[in-house]
């Protein structure tokens, strides 16, 4: 009896361990960048349950094959972990693709033309929302400017019965037509806001155009209209929003987006969305700068890994200065081409030191939006000054875009650890105006300077700041391999570049690592969640140019095909 337990016993582990290592899913015959040194020669990964279970070849990985294990036959094509977006708008991005998208307009007369055609077919009194117009990038001379920015007669001549929004392309300003300022109560005895601008003629009247905090002014009415509606006609919208944006970036190869940010109520519902398995994509948001009376509300953070890995809230974003392009980045020297001004200081440095201690007291990452190289050095030292005080380092805390940096404080972000959460496509992007804006030597030295941050000892992150540009990884992972525009050839400082190998990290393991979620993803490794997306062509070995020509054939989230072209 003895003798037969223990045969029992040993086929029963048998098959246990047999269930365990049997597949469910298996690719073989690819073409794969793991971003994990370990595994560099591989043709094939097996998938059990949401995890991978192994990576070899063919030959190896076949073995895990089972009855009911799926097997796909990559047919030579590229394979690699899902696109990780670095910094994001998620709500935004849903929002960009059911209102009027202005990235691509080449005039003003275009973007009055699209706004017409919208007024025709609203009702009467309902406000129109578009977003993406750049004056830096028009071909086309609008007319009468103030700082290239147009006035709002034409627009306001085509939508008479509508107000109008439309936010410029970083989304630190925005241009409003005669119904909205109406609505807002703006006249010329209207004062700017601390850290904004009203955008005024000669004669003091406002044209139409509202810079950094001066945006509030405008939005206070529209936000009021938008939340006349219940509470579920706003939920069934957000989850309309949500569910539009995820689908594109699974169209996309995006796997997981880390959103910079939204608010407590927005939060809210996106968990719920991932608690209820109606949110494809991987979501790690970060908390919109909180006031000081909503600080009770973080110690309700840190939400992590909800729903499987679907959604997690670990991060708080603020906002310390303005864009580039609207004059709004915080600047140690004057604008080169607007003499006497150094852009906009739209967040208290008291009030950013209190958020940091806020957010040492309740384990979260601190994300502060800094583009200048003065908002750059103000962020590092109110960093610096915090882990002193506390005795402690903020664990991988950020500065987003960290565009232009002085050259004496790109060594402090490896030192302290402070990761530079970067958009590579905001470099071609902005290339145009960006020396006319800072004159050659800070524009050489200090713009997108990936190449110091990575060689100083710093760690980077990638992405698109979507809907500011496209959500499209692959235009920037072209924009950190060669810095140049598709459009014109203009290459930005090229010695500043990535290589091909750390551009693929960028959008993968080191967005995983700025997230804490390293061990979880960003590469095929055993243990990892399946995460993969499938392209036509060979990132790691192809052209540039036939990069940004790459297709996403599939989106693989937890072992599932999310999309397939």
């Amino acid at each position: 009896m003895k003798n037969f337990a223990l045969l029992l016993l040993i086929l029963l582990v048998s098959c246990s361990q047999n269930e365990k290592t049997q597949a469910d899913l298996i690719l073989k015959n690819g073409r794969f960048f793991t971003a994990d040194e370990r595994y560099r020669q591989i043709t094939a990964v097996a998938v059990s349950a949401d995890t991978i279970l192994a990576l070899g070849t063919d030959t190896d990985i076949i073995k895990y094959a089972g009855d009911n294990t799926r097997i796909i036959d990559l047919n030579g094509a590229f394979a690699m972990p899902g696109f990780i977006e670095g910094h994001g708008h998620f709500l935004s991005l849903g929002e960009s693709l059911q209102n009027l998208n202005l990235l691509h307009t080449s005039s003003w007369q275009q973007v009055v033309e699209m706004v017409k055609e919208k007024a025709q077919s609203a009702q009467p009194g309902e406000w129109i929302e578009g977003r993406g117009w750049h004056q830096e990038k028009w071909n086309q001379d609008p007319g009468i400017t103030v700082n290239g920015y147009p006035y709002h007669d034409a627009l306001s001549a085509v939508s008479s019965d509508n107000p109008v929004v439309l936010y410029h392309a970083s989304g630190h300003g925005l241009i409003a037509n005669a119904a909205a300022m109406k609505l807002a109560g703006i006249s010329s005895e209207t004062t700017d806001p601390a850290g904004g601008r009203i955008v005024r003629d000669v004669k003091g009247n406002a044209i139409g155009v509202f810079e950094e905090n001066a945006m509030a002014l405008i939005d206070k009415p529209y936000s009021e209209w938008k939340n006349r509606r219940p509470e579920s006609e706003r939920q069934a919208d957000l989850i309309k929003t949500a569910t539009i944006a995820a689908e594109k970036c699974l169209s996309l190869g995006i796997t997981s987006f880390q959103d910079a940010a939204s608010s407590l109520w927005e939060l809210r519902q996106l968990r719920a969305m991932a608690e209820s398995g109606k949110l494809p994509v991987r979501l790690w948001a970060m908390i919109f700068q909180p006031s000081q009376n909503e600080f009770p509300e973080l110690k309700n953070y840190p939400q992590i890994g909800i729903a499987n890995g679907h959604f997690t809230c670990r991060a708080v974003k603020a906002y310390f200065d303005g864009a580039l392009g609207s004059y709004g980045a915080w600047l140690l020297n004057e604008y080169s081409d607007k003499p006497g001004f150094t852009g906009q200081n739209t967040t208290p440095t008291d009030t950013i030191r209190m958020l940091a201690k806020a957010c040492l007291d309740n384990n979260l990452q601190l994300c502060v939006h800094a583009i200048g190289d003065r908002a750059n050095r103000e962020v590092l030292d109110i960093y610096e000054s915090t882990f002193n005080s506390t005795g402690k380092k903020g664990d991988r805390w950020r500065i987003e875009h960290a565009q232009h940096i002085d050259t004496a404080d790109i060594p402090r972000f490896g030192r302290l650890g402070v990761i530079a959460a970067m958009q590579a496509i905001h470099c071609t992007s902005d290339a145009p105006f960006v020396v006319k804006r800072l004159g050659e030597h800070r524009a050489r030295t200090g713009a997108y300077a990936w190449r110091s941050l990575l060689d100083s000892g710093a760690r980077i992150a990638n992405g698109t700041d979507t809907p500011v540009e496209e959500a499209d990884p692959l235009p920037c992972l072209y924009a950190s391999i060669t810095r140049k525009r598709t459009d014109t050839g203009l290459e930005f400082y090229p010695e500043q570049s990535m290589t091909r190998e750390e551009a693929l990290l960028s959008y993968t393991l080191w967005n995983a690592y700025a997230a804490f979620e390293e061990k979880e993803k960003g590469s095929l490794t055993p243990g990892k969640l399946a995460d993969i997306v499938v392209l036509s062509e060979n990132l790691l070995e192809c052209t540039p140019e036939t990069l940004l020509k790459a297709e996403v054939l599939k989106t693989i989230v937890g072992g599932k095909v999310a999309f397939q072209r």
